[in-house]
């Protein structure tokens, strides 16, 4: 099952479809209950409905919340399509919940293969997107590479996650990049709750719970000192572990250092950490000459977008035996009896265990929030944007902000008339 012109939505390859709707559409309430910002962006879109005519590709982890994201768009008019952007993050409820929409199709299934899914990505770009809505630029690459001939009628598209950017920033800078995209990972009320919050509490629960084992004196060495890896650190921290960070970076390894964390490189880290989390979104970051450094029983995991942190094929050529520790966590035994504990297949540990649920419901909607206004953007303004990466506008960022703190009943100043003239005239001395 390649080919995209035949590629089946969810609800054709589920057995049980009414009963996956409704266990789907249980998770997806329960989460938009506590989605101030998108219930209130909904009532604006149903009353506005500033997508009416426009069919949005969408690349990303179809669970619950992403879902609530995709009902809101359709409620603002637009056709949706949607498939997963990794292999182990869908949840095949959510996805058959969504594909019962009149206006969403849904290709997204957990665990398949390779071939299947980038058949689900054709099959969404077969609906002909006019918006594309990324979390990793899957589907942006596909389009570019296989589909030039649409790039002419899609208006813009929004990246999620910071590896995407970075490809993006890449494609970019090579000129390959023909029509614009925000990138929706770099804006203040993405970077500092979802990548800090998010990622950390969200990876960090997600190990605890797999493997049933306790923070509280292991040394956890974190890959990486980006927004994500500091919140990995800072909540490990605070759950009494003992973090070591090991950084490429030397102005993110000396912040680190200042803020407390032992900073060493990773040869040096492989040999006393108990738990390893890679939050670089580049490859290669744990390898063979770190596999051989290990202790018994360390667990290997991965917070970076790819299965391309952790080093597998090394790690399985070095071991002699390979088997199901616990559901969720390989080991690897190597020939001196020493077991090295893969969680999740090293792909993106807080989606893709199977127990995983991804980032806090109230995380997500300040990033999914920024998501729909970012694409109301596109819509309404698209043509002021040339073929590349933008920032999403401040005030789109800010206005989710403001209505955030609204539903939280969180009041704040404004600056008077005197104060902004200040901050805005370079002609005031002390």
């Amino acid at each position: 099952m390649t080919d995209s012109e035949t590629y089946p939505p969810i609800s054709a390859q589920l057995d049980d479809v009414e009963g996956a709707r409704e266990e789907g559409r249980r998770k997806m309430d329960w989460a938009f209950q506590h989605m101030p910002i998108l219930t209130a962006l909904r009532e604006e879109f149903e009353a506005e409905k500033p997508f009416e005519g426009q069919r949005i590709g969408m690349a990303m982890h179809v669970e619950a919340k992403t879902a609530n994201l995709v009902e809101v768009l359709a409620a603002g008019g637009a056709e949706v399509a949607i498939t997963g952007c990794n292999p182990l993050s869908t949840h095949d409820d959510v996805s058959a919940a969504l594909d019962a929409h009149d206006n969403i199709t849904s290709y997204a299934k957990r665990g398949v293969e390779d071939d299947d899914y980038y058949a689900a990505i054709e099959a969404v770009i077969d609906h002909d997107p006019t918006v594309t809505v990324d979390d990793g630029m899957d589907m942006v690459a596909a389009i570019h590479e296989d589909h030039p001939e649409l790039i002419d009628s899609i208006v813009g598209g929004c990246e999620e996650t910071t590896t995407g950017v970075h490809r993006l920033r890449a494609m970019d800078e090579d000129g390959a990049l023909n029509y614009p995209v925000f990138a929706v990972n770099d804006t203040p009320m993405k970077r500092l709750f979802d990548n800090v919050h998010g990622t950390g509490e969200s990876s960090l629960a997600t190990i605890a719970m797999t493997t049933n084992l306790s923070w509280a004196g292991k040394t956890v060495v974190v890959a990486g000192y980006g927004y994500c890896g500091k919140g990995v650190a800072k909540k490990a921290a605070g759950q009494n572990a003992d973090v070591v960070v090991t950084e490429v970076e030397p102005r993110r390894a000396l912040e680190a250092h200042m803020e407390g964390y032992d900073v060493m490189p990773m040869s040096e880290a492989a040999e006393v950490g108990d738990v390893f989390v890679t939050t670089t979104g580049n490859r290669d970051v744990i390898t063979e000459e770190h596999f051989e450094r290990m202790q018994d029983g360390v667990l290997l995991s991965n917070a970076g977008h790819f299965d391309i942190e952790v080093d597998l094929d090394a790690l399985s050529d070095l071991a002699v035996d390979r088997y199901e520790a616990r559901d969720g966590v390989e080991a690897y035994e190597m020939d001196d009896g020493r077991r090295l504990n893969v969680i999740a297949e090293g792909r993106l540990v807080n989606l893709a265990a199977p127990i995983a649920l991804g980032h806090p419901v109230e995380v997500m909607d300040q990033s999914f929030g920024v998501q729909a206004v970012a694409v109301r953007e596109l819509v309404e303004n698209g043509e002021s944007y040339d073929a590349g990466v933008h920032d999403v506008p401040d005030e789109l960022d800010t206005e989710v902000a403001e209505i955030k703190l609204e539903a939280e009943g969180v009041e704040f100043d404004d600056l008077t008339a005197e104060q902004e003239e200040y901050m805005g005239s370079w002609q005031h001395g002390t």
